[in-house]
């Protein structure tokens, strides 16, 4: 794979593009992909997959209740955690140089618009996100040869469900707007789920977009002083952890297998949707809403989404992903393409970082609230 196939464009980084990018019709409620993969029954019932034993049964002690284990009484002022999260980051348009620019004369009512506006964009993006893995899992399910893998991806199935009721019902009651699915990650949860190889979907999102959204929802879970959101984040947590964990063990054993060229469909794969995430990562729907046009928004990227604290930001949730990556034996594989690529887009610096495979047990917070409350 060249620049010039990297999600469709001959630019990796030409913002024009990456703006331009559209996906489905306007306002429409589903979409049909195409699934290009064989179900596949097993008669083997032998369990021989210690470490994916070990996870099912995880997963079966650490299931929670969205409707009962979080405190929905808690009142939201949006405003309130807008301004707060703002302040942990030392303002709205800390350390921005608006002059000359679209926002020199925006006061403190409009960023504050811009707190909301992204509140709501971020949350939506998540339960997108969700049914995303909701419907990869699934599809897990049915093309995994080994009877210990379909075991844990039918818990999965289970977490990805209670997922995005809570985050939909955090939108619907809390917040104020749902975002419909940002272009780049519903073209790249498009591609996971017509992949016809089984590996495919499993190294899409369970490596990819589940390790972004761990470090995404580690990051907000900082950030946020919201207690019902902290809360729900801690919970959800817990299960992606297991998550990404289940992608680890199973394609660990299946690349050690394959032969260089399928690695390199896999490191191109793996890059392509780094790609995706990224873009997706720019928020173009935010300013759209606010009534930017095309010069506006692309203004606003190269401001606020582009800063440094904003790119330290982006870094930092490819944490999960490139240990992951490093672990599957991804980065070097070849001639160490995705290491290349990786290091391209300033992300290589996580590749020594702790791999979800070994730390999922210390972040089952379901487990520590037992533990604590009997």
């Amino acid at each position: 794979m060249t620049d010039i196939t990297i999600a469709g464009r001959i630019e990796r980084d030409d913002l024009d593009a990456i703006l331009s990018t559209v996906y489905g019709e306007p306002g429409a409620v589903t979409r049909s992909v195409a699934d290009n993969a064989d179900a596949i029954f097993t008669w083997d019932y032998e369990r021989s997959r210690p470490a994916l034993s070990k996870l099912y049964e995880k997963a079966k002690t650490s299931q929670w209740n969205g409707s009962v284990d979080l405190d929905w009484s808690i009142d939201v002022d949006q405003e309130q955690v807008a301004l707060a999260n703002a302040m942990q980051n030392g303002g709205f348009e800390a350390n921005l140089d608006l002059s000359g620019t679209a926002f020199e004369k925006w006061g403190d009512a409009e960023w504050l618009k811009v707190g909301i506006e992204s509140q709501n964009w971020m949350l939506s993006n998540f339960m997108h996100g969700e049914q995303g893995a909701l419907i990869c899992t699934a599809k897990i399910v049915e093309t995994v040869p080994w009877i210990d893998a379909k075991y844990y991806a039918s818990t999965q199935v289970m977490d990805e469900a209670r997922h995005v009721e809570v985050f939909a019902r955090y939108l619907d009651t809390k917040l104020s707007g749902h975002y419909p699915i940002n272009p780049h990650l519903g073209l790249l949860l498009d591609d996971i789920v017509a992949e016809s190889r089984w590996d495919m979907t499993y190294l899409g999102m369970q490596i990819m977009v589940e390790g972004l959204a761990l470090a995404a929802f580690g990051f907000l879970h900082q950030l946020t002083t919201e207690p019902l959101l902290k809360q729900l984040l801690r919970y959800v947590m817990s299960d992606e952890a297991r998550h990404v964990a289940f992608g680890v063990l199973s394609l660990k054993e299946v690349y050690e297998d394959l032969s260089g060229p399928e690695i390199r469909e896999r490191q191109e794969f793996a890059y392509e949707a780094a790609v995706r995430m990224r873009d997706r990562l720019l928020s173009q729907e935010i300013w759209e809403r606010l009534g930017l046009n095309h010069a506006e928004q692309k203004q606003a990227i190269q401001l606020v989404m582009m800063s440094e604290q904003r790119q330290l930001f982006q870094q930092m949730l490819f944490s999960k992903i490139v240990p992951n990556c490093k672990k599957l034996g991804l980065l070097d594989a070849g001639d160490a393409w995705l290491r290349q690529r990786f290091t391209e887009l300033g992300v290589i610096q996580f590749e020594d970082w702790v791999d979800t495979g070994e730390e999922y047990e210390a972040l089952d917070e379901v487990a520590k609230d037992r533990a604590v409350n009997g």
